[in-house]
């Protein structure tokens, strides 16, 4: 468990680090590096319990956009100021690296097997803020139409 929260600690530092290159306001880097820790929390614990990375980086993602977007409506700031740092300590730059390192060396096979992995993590981070931010608007169209109607 204190491994947990070393990784949120160091995940929480990390994303308030881009919080400062980005340019979010200062009264917002301590909920965006928030955003930020659980998302990676979210991922360290789903691939704890043995999903694949690529659905752990999408579990986490989902995390991100839905904090994002309850922060958003807190804090009366646009849900990118909390996404776009929260995100990074999900990207997968490592694989990346590696992708690139093994074609460098002519290692094809494996940089293929890591380009592809790779490519899915990055495709499922995209997939899980896509999915969270079309329930939140489907469920505020939902709320809007019922408030209409009672009304």
């Amino acid at each position: 468990m204190s491994n947990l929260f070393l990784e949120f600690i160091f995940a929480f530092l990390g994303t308030f680090g881009f919080a400062i290159i980005f340019n979010v306001p200062l009264r917002q880097m301590p909920v965006a590096s928030l955003v930020g820790g659980l998302g990676w929390v979210t991922y360290h614990v789903a691939v704890d319990l043995g999903t694949t990375v690529p659905i752990a980086c999408f579990l986490g993602a989902c995390m991100v956009g839905l904090t994002s977007d309850i922060a958003s409506r807190i804090r009366k700031e646009a849900a990118t100021i909390f996404v776009i740092p929260g995100v990074l300590p999900l990207v997968p730059g490592a694989g990346t690296y590696y992708t690139m390192l093994a074609i460098v060396e002519g290692n094809l096979d494996k940089a293929a097997a890591t380009g592809v992995q790779t490519l899915a993590m990055a495709g499922s981070i995209a997939l899980g803020l896509l999915v969270i931010g079309t329930v939140i608007q489907i469920l505020r169209s939902a709320t809007a139409n019922i408030r209409k109607k009672t009304a």
